[in-house]
C-alpha cells in the first residue's frame, strides 16, 4: 500500500508548538492550496482554495517551531491520518490531517520574521543523515 502526499501552500498562522507527556515536540499548522481550472462552458479560469492541517513530531518539529509562520511557502511531504471521534451526543467524527515527513520552505514568511541566515540552512528542513562525502551517501 502507498500513502503519501505531497503539496504546496503557505501558512495561514503561525505554527502551534506542544509537547506529549513523554517529552516529544508536535509542531501542528495550516497550509491552503489553491487550484485553478478552467470551466467547460465559458473557459472561464476559476480558483479553489483547500485547507489542509498538517503536524510534525520530534527534530522536524523543532525545527518549523523556529523556522516557519504565517505566509512562509512549503513543500509538505508526509502521509495522510485520519482521527477519528466520537462527541458528547455519540456523533462519529473523523478528520484527515497530513503527518509531515519532510517540509522544505520555498518562500521566507510574508510576515515580520526575516529570512534564515546562511548559518542556519532552512532551504530543506528534513530529518536525514549528514555525510561526509559523497563516497558515504548509500546510492
Amino acid at each position: 500500500m502507498l500513502n503519501k502526499v505531497f503539496l504546496i501552500g503557505r501558512l495561514t498562522r503561525d505554527p502551534e508548538i506542544r509537547f506529549l507527556p513523554s517529552g516529544t515536540q508536535i509542531t501542528t499548522f495550516t497550509i491552503a492550496v489553491n487550484r485553478a481550472y478552467k470551466t467547460k462552458d465559458s473557459s472561464e479560469w476559476k480558483e479553489e482554495t483547500y485547507f489542509f492541517d498538517v503536524e510534525a513530531f520530534g527534530y522536524l518539529a523543532e525545527r518549523l517551531g523556529k523556522q516557519l509562520n504565517k505566509g512562509t511557502q512549503v513543500l509538505v511531504e508526509g502521509q495522510l491520518r485520519q482521527d477519528k471521534w466520537e462527541t458528547s451526543s455519540g456523533e462519529k467524527r473523523s478528520k484527515i490531517k497530513i503527518v509531515a515527513d519532510k517540509v522544505n520552505m520555498l518562500s521566507a514568511a510574508k510576515a515580520e520574521k526575516a529570512a534564515p541566515t546562511v548559518e542556519e540552512p532552512a532551504i530543506d528542513i528534513t530529518e536525514t543523515e549528514d555525510f561526509a562525502s559523497d563516497d558515504d551517501v548509500p546510492f
